[in-house]
């Protein structure tokens, strides 16, 4: 998965609406992020269409179950050739560590990358605190969760763009951070808390961006991927 490119969130209500959008991107290899709805209603065999247009995919399914139960999935899904998959780092260090044990029996070569989501970017601290029962800021849990994550052996995490340079302090330049929440100055925010540029997301130490609605939603979605790929990449 090239980390210049932004992944792009396919949030399709259906398959059709999906390949419609793709077609537009005809010849160019995407990398896109398939959540539980595309993926519950298409399986395997959707991924797989997708693949065929050369596209990388992140697997955007953010298990969160007992270690024995995760493991044995995780072992599933590495099947998939998928780049990159995640979990819930509120399963524990026992529980992301067995997600990893189940990507590695169940890769056949290279293995998927493997992150942990902390918070969600629609996640504020009001919300967090009230709640999910979890005093202080959002960014006091992020990190806990990012170390933590980080000693079980994952790659990174999904996080805020806000938080991208803390988390690189705390775990290391080479720990991972996937950061939704990108918006160009002229988009609208939608449910998205925590949100930034993805100029001032790459200065910030994210690795990978995840943009949804700004370029699926675009009048030109074609022209918006490209200047998001210029803001983006002009930085790194």
């Amino acid at each position: 998965m090239d980390p210049k490119k932004p992944i792009i969130a396919l949030d399709f209500s259906n398959q059709e609406d999906l390949f419609n959008f793709l077609q537009q991107f005809e010849g160019q290899q995407l990398n896109v992020k398939v959540g539980m709805e595309l993926f519950y209603a298409g399986g395997k065999p959707f991924l797989e269409r997708i693949q065929a247009q050369g596209h990388d995919i992140f697997l955007d399914l953010k298990l969160h179950d007992i270690p024995n139960t995760v493991e044995r999935a995780m072992a599933i899904l590495a099947s998939t050739g998928v780049a990159m998959v995640n979990v819930h780092a509120a399963g524990g260090k026992e529980m992301m560590a067995a997600a990893l044990r189940g990507l590695e029996a169940g890769s056949n070569g290279k293995r998927p990358l493997l992150i942990s989501v902390t918070q969600l970017t629609s996640t504020s601290t009001d919300q967090m605190n009230q709640e999910q029962g979890i005093p202080g800021e959002v960014l006091d849990s992020v990190l806990r969760y990012a170390e933590l994550t980080k000693a079980a052996g994952l790659d990174g995490v999904v996080c805020s763009p806000l938080e991208a340079a803390a988390i690189k302090a705390a775990c290391g330049p080479d720990f991972l951070t996937v950061t939704p929440g990108i918006r160009l100055d002229s988009s609208v925010a939608d449910d998205q808390k925590r949100i930034m540029t993805p100029a001032k997301a790459s200065r910030s130490g994210s690795d990978y961006i995840v943009v949804g609605r700004p370029i699926t939603q675009a009048d030109d979605a074609v022209a918006t991927y490209h200047q998001i790929v210029s803001d983006w990449s002009g930085q790194k």
